[in-house]
């Protein structure tokens, strides 16, 4: 895959402070970018500077992370792409690791996760026992091995338009993963380097009790479907 044939999706929710940072080192390393404003206060237009590889969608309301990467998918399909990029507007992922991802695309509709080296400062313990409990149940409900199913730094295929999906807000990254697996479509991981804030600079809207708590729920319902799929494809 070359470098012309992606696109990059950015969802966000009031990342005021980084989210013209973010935009700009996604430009400034040769990517379009679709940054899709999931219901800021101030819409995100007001941020953002005008720019010929930038596009701007936006939900009036906040629908949750999950539609707001489908509102980019459906807009890069429209535009002709195949795959994006998506990752998040807390400056948390760098662009110059997109290449990464692009050079180990070998496979037709292949979702590849940018997996997080969390050997570095700042990375909360909550976020490594979450990381490490959602790849449980990632693993057991894929039959794929997923050592990061919370990382947002993902390429995916725009085929995910066709799945059905249920989810709209972070647990949609989660049955993502699990609905591509059962078309039998493969998942793999690139491991890339991230920032971390400090936890004053840090802005999250993932909910540690509910959004795990939701996570979990995902795997709860998909559960008796799970036998149903591997009933299909024998």
């Amino acid at each position: 895959m070359k470098s012309d044939q992606i696109i990059v999706v950015i969802p966000t929710l009031d990342n005021d402070k980084t989210i013209q940072a973010v935009v700009n080192d996604v430009i400034v390393h040769g990517y379009k970018v679709i940054v899709v404003d999931d219901g800021y206060a101030n819409p995100v237009k007001n941020i953002l500077d005008k720019h010929e590889y930038l596009i701007i969608l936006r939900h009036d309301v906040n629908l949750g992370k999950g539609e707001a990467i489908l509102s980019g998918a459906r807009k890069a399909r429209e535009m002709g792409y195949e795959y994006f990029i998506s990752i998040d507007g807390d400056g948390q992922h760098l662009a110059s690791e997109i290449q990464k991802i692009i050079i180990s695309c070998n496979e037709k509709n292949q979702i590849i996760i940018g997996a997080r080296n969390f050997d570095i400062k700042n990375v909360p313990n909550g976020s490594k026992f979450g990381r490490w409990f959602s790849n449980f149940w990632a693993c057991w409900d894929t039959g794929q091995e997923i050592k990061d199913s919370l990382s947002g730094f993902r390429l995916y295929p725009t085929s995910i338009l066709d799945l059905d999906i249920k989810t709209s807000r972070f647990d949609w990254e989660m049955e993502v993963l699990v609905k591509h697996s059962w078309e039998k479509r493969v998942i793999r991981e690139i491991i890339i380097e991230c920032y971390y804030p400090s936890a004053q600079e840090r802005v999250s809207h993932f909910k540690k009790f509910w959004d795990t708590a939701a996570i979990v729920v995902v795997h709860l319902r998909l559960l008796p479907i799970k036998f149903f799929y591997k009933k299909k494809f024998k």
